[in-house]
């Protein structure tokens, strides 16, 4: 293990460097942020309006309001000094080789002998940036590129030089990992590394479609880079507005300059339609427009001719296109894309074909084996699948056939690869099962990767890791399982119940499910407890709002009482959105292990009601301990610190952030890296065992404070109401919450039972349930997938 940074300095407070020394402060850091002097007084003042910019941010690259006040704002001409107090200085000042070799010069005039020091370059040559640096310099000196935005985006390039250190590359590898979250590739010194080379590539067929070709309109080549191939919603020309085309411009010029050895350079070559946009100031999100504009209501599209904006145009693709697009999983719509006769068929074998070769074509000069260029797609420009698996998906030897054809390069060791008999680059896991282990078998897995010249090499895994998609390889982990759930062996007497729901909604299947999976483990002595999580996009979103809520809800809370006190720890591991009864599983549980990016709501009220599965009655109870006494102005703050979230529909930004209001409780496990929940949620099992787990005491006597904290919270929203914030029916709702809150018709503080909280939560539910508003509420919700506020 390395010992973590404690502090750290950023030299240049523009968009980038802000949002490095915010996510550096997110995990712990304290950060000084510099950037050039200002003329007058107060030199600061360029940094303080930089840093103003990057506080407006949305999304927001802080994890919670106070995190900024761990961060220092200074300038180069009165602060430098200060880096000899840091333990990690990252320069990211303009993509200007000069600036950066001149500041970097300065560094090292100052920084203390242990300092590491990166620059934060997108593709500048690092040799060129420490040219003229000293022996000792040079060892604590790399490259570090993280992708935009720092504290969102998953990749980080790290790029030694031949000087660097081995044991400086594995403490930030190991840093980056564990405590920024990130995603690590070791890219060489070459012009744009891995992600931004391949990545940039990407853009480029698609660009030349639209603007000079004109096979395509700028609205069809959206439509046939976006989610159709798993890939982001911004697609091509989108991807370009929001990096702004004036810095697409200088990528596409900086690398076309960097490669002249480049077999497809040309393809870098800056369209001229998009230098005449950059010349008028259309530079994309960042100014009027860019190849999209809104006006009004509407969103227009650049026409490449004219260079007038216009309505967009149909897309004429073809019909067959529409049920391709309507195929859930991305392999098989990848493959029935790939066949697809018309226009959309034909564009997308065109430019895959191209770019799988090109990204064949650059190994080993950019990374020594495809599964980083894979990574570097994913995790920079999340697609769902790097190019490689998606060569493995349409077929090795049919792409190479079709590449002939084409008459498209093919570099000599894919050839030589498919001559040797070789029919994939991703080889399965092969799984070799320990006899006589029962529950605490261990599988062999080895996920490899194919290496011209060294045949399939193991796929890098760290051991802190554990993939569910790696264990579903193997037959034997599944020890139980329905339509829409299964209960995974992790190993170490640990088992993992997994949600397999559309959308991982709670529906009758998975709580019924869990019912039972929970009575199993406890009539197994030799399961030690169980973790409930999944790797789907979000965690979990609720109840399924399709069902027959009434006896969902009435399983449900039944659910939750039998999770509460089972007599084997149960950990939720969080991840993505946490929504509604997702959260009210969670905090039944004994342990939450959190993503930070976990995003946590009781969104209830937009749908017509309220929480009810015992989540209510958990918040309650919690705010009776949390006080300390159970004076009525003790418990207040929190109660009603509970019912301004709730009515106001808040979804955490963070876990933190949940921690903060209560939604999480302040002993919760929340990790940067989610690939690590598991593994940490595994750890707490074992550990909560181990200390002797025994459930928690029966809530006989939780305090409720009555009709006079009940009108406190319904002046709260009857002023809201009268102010135009909320709908009378907004109102009604607000008025039952808060009944529920203060624990109905009690008329001062008094002591209850949860069974007493949890049938005044059910009750209420169904009550809403039969009204005509929250019928309409579902019903639009289901319909258009968003609040109706009537």
């Amino acid at each position: 293990m390395y010992k973590p940074f404690r502090t750290a300095a950023v030299l240049g407070a523009g968009i980038m460097g802000a949002q490095i020394a915010a996510h550096l402060a997110n995990v712990g850091l304290d950060v000084l942020l510099l950037d050039r002097p200002s003329e007058g007084k107060n030199k600061n003042a360029r940094g303080e309006q930089l840093f103003k910019t990057a506080l407006k941010l949305n999304p927001t690259p802080f994890f919670t309001e106070k995190i900024p006040r761990r961060i220092t704002l200074g300038n180069f001409d009165e602060d430098l000094h200060k880096l000899a107090e840091v333990d990690w200085i990252i320069e990211s000042v303009i993509e200007d080789l000069q600036i950066k070799q001149e500041l970097i010069e300065q560094v090292e005039k100052v920084a203390r002998e242990d300092g590491i020091i990166s620059t934060n370059t997108s593709g500048l040559s690092l040799k060129k940036i420490i040219a003229g640096r000293s022996d000792s310099f040079r060892r604590r000196f790399l490259g570090t590129h993280f992708f935009n935005p720092p504290r969102y985006m998953k990749l980080l390039e790290l790029i030694p030089t031949k000087d660097t250190d081995p044991q400086v590359l594995e403490r930030i590898k190991w840093f980056g990992r564990v405590h920024l979250g990130k995603g690590i590739i070791i890219a060489k010194d070459t012009p744009n590394f891995v992600g931004n080379r391949i990545g940039n590539y990407d853009l480029m067929p698609g660009i030349l479609h639209g603007l000079t070709k004109q096979d395509y309109t700028i609205e069809e080549v959206d439509f046939l880079t976006g989610p159709l191939v798993g890939r982001p919603k911004s697609a091509t020309f989108r991807t370009a507005d929001l990096v702004g085309l004036d810095t697409v411009t200088r990528i596409l010029d900086n690398v076309y300059e960097a490669i002249p050895e480049d077999e497809s350079r040309e393809i870098f070559r800056t369209p001229p339609v998009l230098r005449k946009l950059v010349e008028k100031g259309a530079l994309g999100v960042k100014s009027s427009g860019g190849f999209y504009q809104k006006q009004g209501n509407k969103i227009c599209v650049i026409n490449p001719t004219t260079l007038e904006y216009e309505p967009p145009k149909p897309l004429n693709l073809g019909e067959e296109v529409e049920k391709i697009a309507k195929i859930v999983d991305v392999k098989e719509r990848l493959r029935a894309l790939y066949q697809e006769q018309g226009r959309a068929g034909s564009f997308f074998r065109q430019t895959i074909l191209e770019m799988l070769a090109y990204s064949a074509r650059r190994i080993p000069e950019i990374a020594e084996n495809p599964a980083d260029i894979d990574r570097c797609l994913r995790w920079g420009w999340n697609w769902e699948l790097g190019l490689f698996e998606i060569w493995d998906t349409l077929g090795v030897e049919s792409v190479i056939t079709d590449m002939k054809t084409a008459g498209i390069k093919i570099p000599a060791w894919v050839e030589e690869m498919q001559l040797s008999g070789v029919s994939s680059f991703y080889k399965q896991h092969e799984t070799i099962t320990i006899p006589g282990l029962g529950l605490g078998y261990i599988p062999l897995e080895t996920p490899k990767i194919y290496v011209f010249g060294q045949g399939y090499l193991p796929l890098e895994t760290p051991a802190d890791e554990i993939s569910l998609a790696q264990i579903k390889t193997s037959p034997q982990r599944t020890l139980w399982s329905n339509t829409e759930a299964a209960l995974l062996n992790l190993g170490d007497g640990v088992v993992l119940y997994e949600f397999r729901s559309h959308g991982n909604a709670l529906t009758m299947k998975v709580i019924t499910g869990l019912l039972e999976v929970i009575d199993l483990i406890e009539k197994q002595d030799q399961i030690l407890g169980l973790i409930i999580g999944n790797e789907g996009k979000n965690f979990c979103v609720g109840l399924n709002l399709r069902d027959d809520l009434v006896e969902l809800d009435k399983k449900f809370q039944e659910l939750i009482q039998y999770m509460y006190y089972a007599n084997k720890p149960i950990i939720a591991a969080l991840h993505g959105q946490v929504l509604g009864g997702g959260w009210e599983l969670a905090k039944t549980c004994s342990q939450v292990v959190a993503a930070a990016e976990s995003n946590i709501g009781l969104v209830e009220l937009s749908v017509g009601l309220i929480p009810a599965g015992g989540g209510l009655t958990n918040m309650i109870a919690v705010a009776d301990e949390r006080a300390g006494s159970e004076l009525p102005q003790d418990i207040w703050p929190f109660l009603d610190r509970i019912f301004q979230a709730i009515t106001s529909v808040k979804i955490t930004n963070s876990a933190y952030e949940a921690q903060n209001i209560g939604f999480l409780s302040h002993d919760a496990r929340i990790i940067i890296d989610a690939e690590r929940r598991f593994y940490i949620a595994k750890q707490e099992v074992i550990r909560l065992y181990n200390e002797g787990f025994t459930p928690p005491p029966i809530r006989s006597s939780i305090m409720v404070l009555g009709n006079s904290a009940k009108a406190r919270l319904e002046q709260n929203a009857y002023n809201w109401w009268q102010g135009g914030y909320m709908s009378a029916y907004d109102y009604h709702l607000i008025e039952r919450l808060a009944y529920v809150l203060t624990g109905g018709d009690i008329s001062e503080p008094t002591l209850v039972h949860e069974n007493y909280l949890l049938k005044l939560e059910r009750e209420t539910f169904i009550s809403l349930l039969a009204e005509v508003k929250t019928q309409e509420r579902i019903s639009y919700m289901l319909t258009h997938k968003s609040p109706l506020r009537n």
